[in-house]
């Protein structure tokens, strides 16, 4: 008789996880992963799906990995110098939440919670190239004004760090990308979240001087 109820509390125990977060999948990570992850992660998409809890749980350790290194989503470009509107790397918060809801034992959360599944359709300007390329090496001095609506790595070092500015002839300076840890993964373009115009004059500078990226002009 011991025995049935050892095994009758094993059951019980295996059928109720003890969680220490708040944060959950339905009000707080689904929201992430729909805006940031679900591109590729979708039923037919380039990546296994992770549209549901049932089908991201398994993944949770593998998840948290990722994010916390900053492999995936890839995206390259450093927060904050340079803005893209395509941007869909993670911020630091949204990081921090996913690993506490990890750390925290990823609860499911109430299911009422979930907000409404994006759908995909065909890709839009923001998965192609627009505009023409224009490749720039080292320090390059416009002799002519551009529009440019993006921006391209195109050689990066081993390193994996590739910075790219442009300085005005007034002397303002316009970060335009950051990389810090390539993931080669990642081959589109980054457009600029509003078109940056540059004078004749204007210094676009790649460091360090052996890499190069393509300025895509309107």
């Amino acid at each position: 008789m011991v025995p049935a109820c050892l095994f009758g509390v094993g059951i019980l125990l295996r059928a109720h996880t003890f969680y220490s977060t708040k944060i959950t999948w339905s009000a707080d990570v689904s929201r992430i992963v729909y805006s940031n992850c679900a591109s590729c992660h979708h039923p037919g998409g380039s990546a296994f799906s992770l549209m549901t809890y049932r089908e991201a749980r398994p993944w949770a350790e593998s998840i948290k990995h990722q994010v916390l290194t900053r492999s995936m989503p890839p995206w390259n470009a450093v927060k904050g110098f340079g803005e893209f509107k395509n941007d869909r790397g993670l911020s630091q918060e949204n990081i921090e939440i996913i690993a506490e809801w990890i750390e925290g034992g990823a609860p499911e959360g109430n299911p009422l919670y979930m907000p409404p599944q994006p759908t995909f359709g065909k890709s839009t300007t923001n998965d192609r190239a627009v505009g023409s390329p224009r490749d720039f090496l080292g320090v390059t001095t416009l002799k002519h004004p551009l529009d440019a609506v993006g921006i391209v790595p195109k050689n990066v070092p081993d390193t994996g760090v590739l910075q790219v500015i442009a300085e005005r002839p007034d002397g303002s300076i316009e970060p335009l990308i950051w990389v810090e840890k390539f993931n080669p993964t990642y081959t589109s373009p980054y457009y600029f979240r509003k078109m940056l115009n540059f004078p004749a004059g204007t210094k676009i500078e790649v460091t360090p001087h052996t890499g190069s990226v393509s300025l895509l002009i309107k």
